[in-house]
């Protein structure tokens, strides 16, 4: 058996390769009271003990993300193997969407989000945003009092994000070639509506998180000169925010895929590194 690890800031992904694969996800083991974001082997075997893994079927481990660095080399005789988490994110999108491509963008958004060059065989961090699922929950917690992104993303369903965001046509006559329903400033009503419902609310928010992923993606598909973003991490398996970034692509003609398991994307790309 070998067991993938991504250690992120919200959540840990593991996928496991025995008779099948196995995906699976449980919250990170780090004590946010705390703000400690250690990682130890006590933290492993509980999570190994929690999903009911037999620790002695174990053949290898590798991991990713968070300090996963700091964890030992082997852990109760298995051998950890450690993978910088823009390599893992780099093959897991290569073996996630069977690439052709010898250049391609992949974007991964979890806690932040990150903009990863996958060139031929080379793997290069274009750069990264503080912008994510972290931020999402941490708003709409001091905003409505809820910090889970899904349930967020349910009231952002039933609500209408245009009670509070200015669109452009509101705004101004014309800028270019812009759609008049394009947001010119999120929240910007806000200073004088009336109607602040926690649907209003949410729906602005999920929004905002989606037009900044996609502004980023799409800058960075430009830089590399390609109309298409490939898709990691869950923030973007929220509908709501999926929207905005979507969206976003479609002013500069770039295309947004998404796999199903792309919220695995990283721990797929530890498996394909170990799994020789």
């Amino acid at each position: 058996m070998i067991v993938a690890f991504d250690f992120g800031i919200t959540n840990t992904d593991l996928v496991i390769k025995d008779q099948a694969i196995k995906y699976l996800s449980v919250p990170s083991p780090f004590d946010k009271k705390n703000r400690d974001f250690n990682l130890t082997e006590k933290h492993v075997i509980e999570i190994l003990e929690s999903l009911d893994i037999n620790i002695k079927a174990i053949d290898s481990i590798g991991v990713t993300g968070g300090k996963s660095a700091d964890l030992p080399d082997s852990i109760c005789d298995i051998p950890i193997t450690k993978i910088n988490e823009i390599d893992a994110i780099g093959k897991g999108a290569r073996s996630l969407y069977k690439m052709s491509e010898d250049s391609a963008l992949v974007v991964s958004s979890g806690t932040g989000t990150a903009c990863v060059h996958i060139q031929n065989t080379v793997t290069n961090h274009l750069g990264g945003i503080s912008v994510g699922g972290g931020m999402l929950e941490g708003l709409s917690n001091l905003l409505v009092n809820n910090p889970h992104g899904t349930e967020i993303n349910t009231l952002a369903i039933k609500g209408d994000r245009k009670i509070l965001d200015i669109m452009i046509g509101e705004a101004v006559n014309e800028i270019g070639k812009l759609n008049a329903e394009i947001t010119a400033a999120n929240f910007a009503k806000a200073r004088s509506a009336s109607d602040h419902s926690i649907e209003n609310i949410s729906a602005s928010l999920c929004n905002m998180v989606g037009e900044v992923i996609g502004t980023v993606a799409y800058l960075n598909a430009l830089l590399i000169g390609s109309n298409k973003a490939y898709f990691l991490g869950r923030t973007s398996m929220l509908s709501e925010v999926k929207k905005g970034i979507d969206a976003r692509l479609a002013l500069a003609g770039v295309e947004g895929i998404y796999h199903e398991n792309r919220g695995f994307g990283n721990a797929i790309g530890v498996l394909e590194t170990i799994d020789v």
